[in-house]
């Protein structure tokens, strides 16, 4: 059977990588997208000429589909935005922001619009703005993440039912079972983020890649969400948002404590302490770095095979 995420995209698997920050350059995207999933670069963690090389080095890694992935709260937008036209991308999954603003935009120019969205109030808004497709996440998902705190169990099925678009689901995938639960509830497809970083392929230092493999159950938490909610796997950094939480810490003291770049510091520069380090909940689950070939094979497998059981 093939679902209209695999018609949507043109891909082998109803699988896509998740665009996750300072992991998903070109050598990730790639490596997913010749393996029949689709590959994402993710542009939040990259200066415009950087996404542009990495658009580029991409298209000469797979001819297979691949896309970038932009979270619209970051600087140089306008400029990022006109990169992924002028390089062709062909599909562009949009997050933290309005879908309206630039979905036509995108269209006009042939390029295929997913939105990323944590709840059914805003998945309605993305079908209305004009978008081909959402990614529903739970906040299992590691990163950047919804208020209310629903579970994917629950949000893909109510979406399900008030949406005529395909839908994604993410948040808590890293195996064929959970692939195929997410399925049965509702998806066309799943977005994974977290297993991916632990691949080769990942662009996050190999500190962070050794962290999440040893990350347990209740290792990361949803916090900070005065500023943009994120998940984050707790180490010295984590602590101190959670003091600065006992003395009731204002917004503006929390953004003097994170500071800038702090993301970076941790999962791309290996400072295991200080560094903010985003991952989900299904860390606990993973116990291995593996080439993402063997990741997107794995989870066809598993999925086959769970399939299979239930008929």
């Amino acid at each position: 059977m093939t679902t209209k995420i695999q018609e949507l995209f043109n891909i082998k698997y109803p699988i896509i990588q998740g665009g996750m920050i300072w992991a998903s350059g070109w050598r990730l995207a790639a490596a997913v997208s010749n393996a029949g999933g689709l590959g994402l670069i993710g542009a939040a963690s990259m200066y415009p000429e950087v996404l542009r090389e990495h658009i580029q080095k991409c298209k000469k890694a797979t001819d297979k589909p691949f896309g970038v992935n932009v979270p619209m709260l970051y600087p140089d937008l306008e400029e990022i935005m006109k990169i992924i036209v002028d390089e062709g991308v062909k599909i562009v999954f949009t997050s933290a922001g309005n879908p309206k603003v630039w979905t036509p935009y995108f269209k006009k120019h042939g390029i295929t619009v997913v939105h990323v969205v944590s709840s059914l109030k805003f998945a309605l808004k993305a079908q209305n703005a004009g978008v081909d497709a959402v990614v529903a996440e739970g906040f299992e998902a590691g990163g950047h993440n919804g208020r209310d705190e629903t579970t994917t169990m629950v949000l893909i099925p109510l979406v399900k039912e008030n949406i005529q678009i395909p839908l994604i689901a993410a948040g808590g995938i890293a195996n064929g079972k959970q692939m195929l639960a997410a399925m049965v509830l509702g998806a066309d497809g799943v977005q994974v983020g977290s297993r991916f970083v632990a691949t080769p392929e990942a662009s996050s230092h190999l500190l962070f890649k050794e962290a999440v493999l040893n990350a347990n159950e209740g290792d990361t938490h949803l916090t900070l969400k005065e500023l943009a909610p994120v998940r984050l796997l707790k180490n010295k950094f984590y602590t101190d948002v959670q003091a600065a939480y006992e003395k009731c810490a204002t917004v503006d003291e929390l953004k003097k404590l994170l500071g800038r770049a702090r993301a970076k510091r941790g999962m791309f520069e290996g400072d295991m302490d200080e560094g903010e380090l985003e991952i989900g909940q299904v860390s606990a689950m993973i116990s291995e770095i593996k080439p993402a070939a063997a990741v997107v094979s794995e989870l066809m497998e598993e999925f086959e095979s769970s399939k299979a059981v239930l008929k």
